[in-house]
């Protein structure tokens, strides 16, 4: 009807198609963006799971300073059997051997690997390990971020 798409009624010239460069330009800024993005949103997934291992160590921490004060030893409270089924992420072990001291630990295992997290019967919190690219925070904390912070 209009022929070959140049000089339709009322929308003026056009073509039917992109040239190889147009889709050189689109393809090079999708590339920009995702090189920006999928980073950004691996460190968001990461930091999405760190609560998994710390909200479970201080329930454990409670549970465990509940048997201690039925019974007045850390040895044997049922918390502090190694864990592999709370966690998808972290397995909970315990160390327990005096009566009046323990260390609990979350160790990450599968996309977290590299992580150690514990508190102690002193409810001292600390990040022992961290993978690759991170760092390990000046203070006696769970780390959250990267760089570092709590």
């Amino acid at each position: 009807m209009f022929g070959n798409g140049l000089n339709r009624p009322g929308l003026g010239i056009s073509h039917d198609g992109y040239t190889l460069v147009e889709m050189l330009v689109v393809v090079s800024m999708l590339g920009i963006l995702a090189s920006i993005a999928l980073p950004a949103y691996r460190d968001y997934v990461v930091r999405g799971k760190l609560p998994e291992a710390t909200s479970n160590l201080a329930q454990k921490r409670v549970n465990i300073e509940q048997y201690f004060q039925d019974n007045r030893t850390y040895v044997s409270a049922p918390d502090c059997d190694p864990d592999t089924t709370t966690s998808k992420y972290f397995i909970f072990v315990c160390n327990a051997v005096a009566p009046v001291t323990f260390t609990l630990q979350a160790v990450g295992t599968g996309d977290m690997t590299g992580f150690t997290f514990s508190i102690d019967s002193a409810g001292i919190k600390q990040t022992v390990a961290v993978p690759t690219g991170w760092t390990l925070p000046t203070t006696n904390c769970w780390v959250t971020r990267k760089d570092g912070s709590c």
